[in-house]
């Protein structure tokens, strides 16, 4: 199956985060934004089809902003990424959007900036797509600079890609805009979103991103002065700041589920041996571990118990048992089913093992009866 072009920044291993370009544009309008958001993040930036190096053919007359979406999870798939942060502009944003309604299950977080959940109808956007099938891309190409920035402000390369696109790819772009409208299903979506509003954007005005914001809920709203439609571009800094506060959620719900799961003592103890070597590390470990993993709903907390318990006995981490073991009766098991999983152990991973994580656990178990 042929993927959409895209580049991936970062730490394979750390959170992955998409981001989606405005239509017109490649992805090199993330040039200035994510660099600095693969330090913490594995960043994959994607082409529409017929822009930059994504092939025309990935998209029909008649197109979607699902069909979009759905070439968007091809490409996740390819990589190895089930669920993950997304951040898009524009036409970007729609299909962030398309998927929190749709496959929420996919979607850790969202940023919609500079894009709405209707585009003004799909009368301008038919006729576009008509203008553009019978002369080209050229004419709108010109004019670009005032659709899409503030003030002199231009990026040569966001233009000149622009002028590239294919243009039955770029007029298919503007069907599916032209059918876009989710304003009626927005009070569904139950991801940690961010809506940024260029002040100056005349595409899509903060109006646009208020009328999300107001009916998503938990939504945050942030108004860049200055900005237009292609904030990422114009402004990288502040979108850069919005995004970081934004993604640093995860962290901070994952604390919220590191204490209720390991207890107030035992992280204020990890947070006090932490030093500046290691604070990129606890970071992680808060956001991933505890961010990502224990809070997907697909399994219980009682479950993962179990399923940590038994991974920790076959690697032989009895410290790290100890401490899972009081985990466990926090999130439910009873002593004898703490015993139950670990004669399971025994079998599978070895008596040797599960010797020693009795023990360990018998430990823990009789300094719980003793404090309680």
């Amino acid at each position: 199956m042929t993927l959409l072009n895209h580049r991936a920044e970062g730490p394979s291993s750390a959170p992955p985060l998409l981001l989606g370009p405005s239509l017109g544009t490649s992805y090199a309008l993330w040039d200035e934004v994510a660099p600095e958001l693969s330090i913490s993040h594995r960043v994959v930036r994607w082409d529409l089809p017929g822009h930059g190096g994504s092939a025309a053919g990935l998209i029909k007359a008649g197109a979607t902003v699902g069909d979009l979406a759905g070439l968007v999870l091809a490409l996740a798939d390819s990589l190895g990424i089930e669920r993950f942060w997304y951040a898009g502009v524009s036409l970007g944003g729609a299909v962030g959007l398309h998927l929190a309604v749709h496959h929420p299950e996919r979607l850790s977080s969202l940023a919609v900036i500079c894009s709405s959940a209707h585009f003004n109808g799909s009368r301008p956007w038919e006729e576009r797509a008509a203008l553009v099938r019978r002369d080209g891309l050229a004419a709108l190409a010109e004019n670009a600079d005032a659709r899409w920035f503030a003030g002199d402000f231009t990026v040569p390369r966001l233009v000149r890609d622009h002028r590239d696109a294919d243009p039955e790819a770029y007029a298919a772009c503007c069907d599916a805009l032209a059918a876009f409208d989710l304003r009626d299903r927005l009070a569904e979506i139950a991801v940690p979103t961010l809506l940024v509003a260029g002040r100056e954007d005349p595409a899509t005005p903060p109006s646009h991103l208020r009328e999300i914001a107001d009916a998503v809920p938990g939504a945050t709203l942030v108004e860049l002065p200055g900005a237009s439609h292609l904030a990422p571009a114009q402004c990288p800094e502040a979108v850069l700041t919005a995004l970081r506060a934004h993604l640093g959620q995860g962290a901070s719900r994952g604390m919220a589920v590191r204490r209720e799961v390991l207890g107030d003592a035992h992280v204020d103890r990890a947070q006090d041996r932490q030093t500046p070597f290691t604070a990129r590390f606890q970071d992680f470990i808060s956001r991933y571990a505890w961010g990502e993993i224990w809070t997907d709903p697909t399994l219980s907390r009682r479950e993962r118990s179990m399923i940590t318990l038994t991974a920790l006995v076959a690697h032989g981490h009895y410290d790290e048992l100890a401490m899972h073991v009081r985990a466990a009766r926090r999130n439910g098991l009873t002593p004898e089913e703490v015993g139950a999983v670990l004669l399971q152990t025994a079998v599978y991973c070895g008596v040797p093992a599960a010797n020693s994580a009795f023990a360990t656990a018998q430990r823990v178990l009789a300094e719980e009866d003793g404090t309680s």
